[in-house]
């Protein structure tokens, strides 16, 4: 179990950004500033049971902010910051396969759901997908629909193109049937 929750808050070309660790690594990304992340922050805290109050703490995460600042600067194609996942094994196993996504390609959640083994689980790798506690990092930007349109994202889908315009890649925005989806 983790013992301390250390947060800071970072500028980006997407907006700020709330970045959280624990002493094993990096646990969250929140799409917001300092006062709205907090919050977030708390609301997670809660439901992963992590039973710590998060504390100010710029030097637990100063790795993850530059590798993040590397990458919006198109200096940094993967990321290898330690991370401490939350989940269920499911989400795990979700998230672990969108870690290979390469940088500047994407899959659409069938494919994530064939990879995994998982054929028919198309709208459960929707909901892990949504839960991504660490969005960028872990890029659940790259999955798009299965008709090759940009789908919901956490962040927005403004965020979402910029990620994969970022990364060279040609977006197509449609309308999404679950603009929740990240």
């Amino acid at each position: 179990m983790a013992k301390v929750l250390g947060y800071t808050t970072m500028e980006s070309p997407i907006g700020p950004l709330l970045l959280a660790s624990t002493e094993k690594g990096l646990c969250y990304i929140e799409f917001a500033d300092e006062e709205y992340g907090l919050d977030s922050l708390l609301r997670w805290c809660k439901k992963t049971f992590l039973g710590i109050s998060p504390e100010r703490n710029d030097a637990m995460n100063e790795t993850a902010k530059t590798q993040l600042m590397e990458y919006f600067a198109g200096e940094r194609k993967a990321f290898d910051i330690p991370t401490m996942l939350y989940g269920t094994p499911f989400q795990k196993t979700v998230w672990s396969e969108l870690g290979n996504i390469p940088y500047g390609e994407t899959r659409s959640y069938k494919d994530i759901a064939l990879a995994i083994g998982a054929s028919k689980a198309v709208r459960a790798i929707g909901g892990a997908n949504n839960r991504n506690p660490i969005p960028v990092v872990i890029p659940c930007h790259r999955v798009i629909g299965s008709n090759g349109a940009l789908v919901g994202y956490g962040g927005g889908l403004s965020i979402k193109e910029f990620l994969l315009s970022l990364e060279n890649v040609p977006v197509s925005i449609q309308a999404s049937p679950n603009p929740a989806v990240r």
